[in-house]
């Protein structure tokens, strides 16, 4: 055996992990989003939530009292659709602006979102708008599979002795 082949009860136990992440990563992360979405919509909604205040001071030009509550139906919808798989195409459209739009705190707020208006050293504030990047990002994931309504499949060596469907 060359010592770069992993032993037989190592590969098959790589092969087992693998084929369980590819079949149900990508529905747990559609699903994890949906929930979060969901969650933090209906903290708006109810008026809990403490990002409340920076969404009023990010959309200035908007009344908070019905702003901050229409951002909470938006997420809401959008993540119903994430959960059910209503409608991905435009719901994940909707997530994606949603999305970007959090990134105006650092264009218009940057003395809350920069300590000491560096941008490389972030607020509370700015650490909770950089995170997006990796909602953004799920929601890309997520996304890449609305056209064959499976999850993408990634070629390797391994893979190629694995079948497509499970």
């Amino acid at each position: 055996m060359d010592s770069r082949t992993p032993a037989p009860f190592i590969d098959q136990l790589d092969q087992t992990i693998t084929s369980f992440l590819r079949r149900w990563s990508i529905p747990a992360l559609r699903v994890s989003l949906g929930i979060v979405f969901v969650w933090f919509g209906a903290l708006k909604i109810f008026d809990v939530t403490p990002v409340a205040d920076l969404v009023a001071s990010t959309v200035y030009w908007f009344d908070p009292n019905w702003v901050v509550p229409v951002l909470g139906f938006f997420e809401i919808v959008v993540g119903i659709g994430l959960l059910f798989r209503i409608a991905l195409r435009f719901v994940l459209a909707l997530f994606a602006v949603q999305m970007i739009g959090t990134f105006l705190v650092l264009a218009l707020l940057p003395e809350i979102s920069f300590d000491g208006g560096n941008p490389l050293l972030l607020t509370v504030e700015g650490e909770f708008v950089v995170k997006n990047l990796v909602l953004l990002s799920a929601g890309m994931v997520v996304g890449a599979t609305v056209r064959r309504g499976d999850t993408p499949t990634v070629r390797t060596p391994t893979s190629e002795r694995i079948p497509e469907r499970l």
